[in-house]
């Protein structure tokens, strides 16, 4: 019989004694577990639990939330072995990525921990105005209150980390709701979280639909903020219907690589590999679209179709694979489309594009159009398209022509054009000499245009769920 699990309210583990909803590991579609689906009267619960919740952890000191958080890590990395099995089992990534999703979860919570220690205010110079000379005034951080937190399948622990971790460092309460199809990540962290101390009710984990769970979260004055992680469809309805609680979203993108005729292009080769194909390409910034200076074309494309073929696709658990499968049957043969329609309006197949199983080849297409799904969309599989180019102005131009803005990869040894990739460009985040997939958990992350609003990355999360108190004396 496949396992039950519980979810978390006010401390206490629920549910196990009713039908729940089927976690299948996308790989063989075997029945992983069960896990309890919330009803409306799950959701009120929660929500009465994070009021408590907030009221115990905002009265805790920074340091004993940080020492909290410390612990956290500590025990990801105890555990790390276990918890990279549950993300290999339930999202399909590949062993050597789950492994590190674990190892950077750690890290995020040590970030955090040193974080909470920091937070602070600033002195205002009030006689910088005359009307205000003799008082003395300074700001201070608040937490916000309950926040409301929605994370995607694709990282299931370190995408739950970027909203747990910097929401208990500030002193909010958390009700969660992981994805249907990846939530037992979640439930082990949950219970790490409280092993390590976290007190009832700061934290609660839901697992049910958008329209139950979601939806109730979005909609309830009582929560303060909306943290989502998803699809630009979903973040639109969430910023619709929240009121005036305060939002941020993470949403899409369809990230660009230019390489410049003076980048390198080997270690280009290498790094588009890894950012195009990694957990098959269902990553937020994964490359989706590269832009190769005509006279490196031939060269690039050359070596990386012989390095993409060199990937193995197979079992999350083979620890040799580095491609496992879409996250489901759906996403599978949505890709496969998009494919089809790519092919029909004249682009070319340079390596991959089969399905073997519920995995799909990583797949190289040249010869694309702005207007193919593969390029203007979202893609969310192991798929990227390369094109030339004739000039650097020319690439910004192509790269900057999407609605999404997350981050791009720029590779060039010439600092002007850094530069001018760095004013040109719409997006949250410009690297240089590597690709836009390249994230560490301290920095600000986050997207303009329809990638989101707000930014992810420990202090600027924190900022985002504080309010500021101004404090005035007049002496």
């Amino acid at each position: 019989m496949a396992k039950r699990y519980r979810m978390l309210i006010d401390g206490e583990w629920l549910g196990d004694d009713r039908s729940g909803i089927e976690v299948i590991n996308p790989f063989d579609d075997s029945l992983i577990g069960l896990v309890p689906e919330a009803t409306a009267e799950d959701v009120e619960a929660a929500i009465i639990a994070a009021a408590k919740g907030f009221e115990r952890i905002s009265a805790m000191p920074a340091h004993k939330r940080s020492d909290i958080l410390e612990k956290t890590a500590e025990l990801i990395l105890r555990d790390k072995d276990e918890i990279a099995g549950i993300i290999a089992r339930e999202a399909g990534k590949s062993w050597k990525y789950a492994v590190a999703e674990a190892e950077r979860s750690a890290e995020t919570f040590k970030f955090a921990a040193i974080e909470a220690k920091a937070s602070h205010g600033e002195i205002v110079p009030m006689d910088a105005s005359a009307v205000s000379a003799g008082r003395f005034g300074f700001y201070i951080r608040t937490p916000i209150g309950i926040i409301g937190a929605i994370t995607p399948f694709n990282f299931p622990l370190n995408l739950v980390a970027h909203k747990l971790a910097p929401a208990i460092a500030t002193g909010n309460a958390v009700v969660l709701k992981p994805a249907t199809k990846t939530p037992l990540t979640s439930l082990k962290l949950a219970e790490l979280l409280m092993e390590a101390g976290l007190p009832a009710g700061a934290l609660n984990v839901l697992i049910g639909s958008g329209s139950t769970v979601g939806n109730r979260l979005v909609e309830d004055n009582r929560l303060a903020m909306i943290t989502f992680t998803g699809s630009p469809p979903v973040g639109r309805g969430i910023k619709s219907r929240s009121g005036l609680k305060r939002v941020t979203l993470e949403l899409g993108s369809n990230s660009p690589t230019i390489i410049e005729e003076d980048g390198d292009v080997d270690k280009a080769v290498s790094r588009c590999v890894v950012g195009s194909f990694a957990n098959s390409g269902q990553v937020c910034i994964s490359v989706q679209r590269i832009f190769v200076h005509k006279d490196r074309y031939d060269e690039f494309i050359a070596k990386f179709v012989e390095a993409t073929c060199a990937l193995k696709v197979g079992d999350p658990f083979d620890k040799s694979s580095d491609i496992g499968p879409m996250i489901t049957t759906k996403e599978l043969n949505r890709a496969l489309e998009w494919l089809e329609e790519a092919k029909n309006l004249g682009a070319v197949v340079a390596a991959g594009g089969n399905a073997i199983g519920n995995c799909l080849e990583p797949t190289i297409l040249t010869g694309v159009t702005r207007e193919m799904k593969v390029m203007c969309s979202e893609v969310f599989a192991p798929i990227v398209s390369v094109l030339p180019y004739d000039t650097f102005d020319e690439a910004l131009e192509m790269a900057d022509d999407s609605v999404y803005g997350l981050q791009a990869g720029i590779y060039t040894r010439d600092i002007n054009k850094a530069f001018k990739a760095i004013k040109k460009l719409d997006v949250g985040g410009v690297i240089i000499n590597d690709v836009p997939t390249f994230r560490v958990d301290h920095m600000p992350y986050g997207g303009n245009k329809e990638s989101g609003l707000g930014r992810e990355g420990l202090k600027y999360a924190m900022e985002e769920m504080t309010n500021i108190k101004m404090v005035c004396i007049n002496l």
